[in-house]
C-alpha cells in the first residue's frame, strides 16, 4: 500500500464514496482507516478508535477471526471460483445450504438461493415473489407494500420498497405498484400516538386497509425490517409483526422479512422474526454471515413457497434469475466458518446483555444532553435522535451533528451519523468495558456540540 502522504493526498479524488455527495467528499474527505484488530480500527494517522458501527452492521464477530480468514485462504487454494448456473455445484454451496437449513428450522425456513449481498438478496425476493402468485395462477398479484423509514437496499427494486426519500428521490420515478404504511415509530408518527401497543395496531391497521384498498388479489407481498435499521434504529411493539402476519395469510399476501441486519444475532435473538414469534415467508441475509469479510448473501424460503415452485411442471416454475457470483465457494466457505465461530461464542446471548448495559448508558446521556431528544434500541441495535428543541423534535444542526461525530471520534469512538441519528452498531463480541468507552466517547462528543 502507497504511503500516508499518498493516502491522504488522494482521499476521495478519484472515486466517489456510497451513500455521499462527491463534492461533499472532496471537501471534507471521509477517515482513512488502514488496519482493524479486534473491536478497533487504526486510520491513516496512526489513531486507534472502537469501531461502534461494526463495520456496516456486518463485522458481529470483530476484525481478528481467524477462523474465517483460514477458510477464505483455504478455499482459494483449492477452489477460488466457479458458477452455480445450472448444471454446476460446489462443495461449500452445498454444506452450507444444509447449515442454513439447520440454522432457520425455528423460523420455518428450508431452502436458500445465494446472492452477492444484501441489496441482491431483496431484488431476488421481490422477484421470486412475484413468481411464486404466477406459479398458482394469481398473476395480477405483482405489487409490494413496505413501510416508511424501511430501508431495503439500492437496487431498484430494493430502493422502490424502501420507505426513505433520501434513497428514493433522485432515482425515481421507481417500480411501479409500490405503496407504503407509517413506521410503528412512538417518537413520530402521523397518529400523535406515543403508546407502543395502541400504534401497533394502527399501522397494521394501515396496512390491512392498503391491501383492501389495492384488492388483495393485486398484492404479492409485504417486505419489513423486523427492527428498521438505517430509518433510525425503530423497534416495533412486539404484538407488531404477529398482527402483520395474521394480516397477510388472511388476504395471500407473502411476507418478506429483510433481515440483512437483524439476522445472525444482533438484536438478542438469533433472528429478528424469531424475537417477535414470526415465520415469515421469505428471509432476506447478508453482512454478518460471513462477518463482512466476503460479499455474500441468502434468501431462506418457507415451505409455503418451496412446494409451490417445487411441485411446478411448466415454465413458470424455472428460476431465471441468478448472479454471477450466486454461491461462490469462497464466500460459501467463509460463511460456514463465520456461523459456526457466531454459534461458539453465542453472540446473539452477548448481544442482549451487552445491548441493555449500552441502552441504560445512552438514557443516561439523554438526561444529562438536552440535544438527545430520544434513544431507542434492541440489542446491539442503539440509536440516539438529536434535536435542537426536545418540545418541537426539531432536528439538531448539520454543524452541530458534524462537531459532535468529530468530537466522539477523537474521544476514541467510530459512531455512524444518518440524517439527526447517531446510529450504533457495534460488533457482538463487544466488552463491557468497551461499552464504557462507547458512552464516554458519546459524552464528549456531545459536549463538543454543545458550542
Amino acid at each position: 500500500m502507497r504511503d500516508a502522504n499518498f493516502l491522504i493526498e488522494n482521499n476521495a479524488r478519484h472515486f466517489w464514496h456510497p451513500m455521499a455527495h462527491p463534492a461533499e467528499m472532496q471537501k471534507n474527505p471521509p477517515k482513512v482507516i488502514t488496519a482493524a484488530e479486534g473491536v478497533e480500527l487504526t486510520d491513516v494517522q496512526g489513531q486507534r478508535v472502537l469501531d461502534a458501527v461494526g463495520g456496516l452492521w456486518n463485522v458481529n464477530l470483530g476484525y481478528s477471526c481467524q477462523p474465517v480468514k483460514d477458510a477464505i485462504r483455504d478455499q482459494l487454494e483449492q477452489l477460488p471460483y466457479y458458477s452455480a448456473f445450472r448444471g454446476t455445484s460446489t462443495g461449500p454451496a452445498i454444506e452450507l445450504s444444509y447449515e442454513l437449513r439447520e440454522w432457520f428450522a425455528p423460523d420455518g425456513l428450508t431452502r436458500a438461493f445465494f446472492t452477492s449481498g444484501g441489496s441482491d438478496s431483496v431484488e431476488t425476493a421481490l422477484r421470486l415473489a412475484r413468481q411464486y402468485h404466477k406459479i398458482r395462477g394469481e398473476r395480477d398479484r405483482t405489487k409490494f407494500i413496505g413501510i416508511k423509514k424501511g430501508y431495503h437496499g439500492t437496487h431498484f427494486g430494493g430502493a422502490s420498497v424502501n420507505g426513505n426519500a433520501n434513497f428514493r428521490r433522485n432515482y425515481e420515478p421507481l417500480l411501479p405498484g409500490v405503496y407504503h404504511i407509517p413506521a410503528p415509530w412512538p417518537y413520530r408518527n402521523p397518529f400523535g400516538e406515543t403508546d407502543p401497543a395502541r400504534l401497533a395496531q394502527l399501522c397494521a391497521a394501515m396496512l390491512e386497509d392498503e391491501i383492501k384498498f389495492q384488492s388483495p388479489d393485486t398484492v404479492a407481498a409485504f417486505i419489513m425490517e423486523p427492527i428498521l435499521g438505517a430509518g433510525g434504529v425503530i423497534p416495533p411493539h412486539e404484538s407488531f409483526m404477529p398482527l402483520v402476519r395474521e394480516i397477510c395469510d388472511r388476504h395471500g399476501v407473502l411476507l418478506i422479512a429483510d433481515e440483512v441486519i437483524t439476522a445472525f444475532g444482533r438484536t438478542g435473538a438469533w433472528t429478528g422474526s424469531r424475537l417477535w414469534g414470526v415465520k415469515p415467508d421469505m428471509m432476506t441475509t447478508a453482512k454478518a454471515i460471513t462477518n463482512g469479510y466476503y460479499p455474500f448473501g441468502a434468501v431462506m424460503l418457507g415451505e409455503k413457497v418451496v412446494e409451490v415452485f417445487e411441485s411446478n411442471e411448466d415454465s413458470f416454475g424455472n428460476i431465471g434469475h441468478g448472479y454471477t457470483y450466486s454461491a461462490h465457494p469462497v464466500g460459501a466457505a467463509a460463511a460456514l466458518a463465520a456461523l459456526a465461530e457466531t454459534k461458539r461464542l453465542d453472540v446473539a446471548r452477548n448481544a442482549a446483555v451487552r445491548g441493555d448495559e449500552l441502552m441504560d448508558g445512552c438514557l443516561a446521556l439523554q438526561k444529562k444532553h438536552d440535544m438527545v431528544g430520544d434513544v431507542r434500541g434492541k440489542g446491539l441495535m442503539t440509536c440516539l435522535e438529536l434535536v435542537s428543541d426536545r418540545t418541537n423534535k426539531t432536528p439538531l444542526s448539520k454543524d452541530a451533528i458534524a462537531r459532535m461525530f468529530e468530537g466522539t471520534y477523537e474521544a476514541g469512538v467510530m459512531v455512524r451519523i444518518s440524517g439527526n441519528n447517531v446510529i450504533l452498531s457495534p460488533p457482538l463480541v463487544l466488552t463491557s468495558d468497551d461499552v464504557t468507552r462507547i458512552v464516554e466517547a458519546l459524552d464528549a462528543g456531545l459536549q463538543v456540540a454543545a458550542f
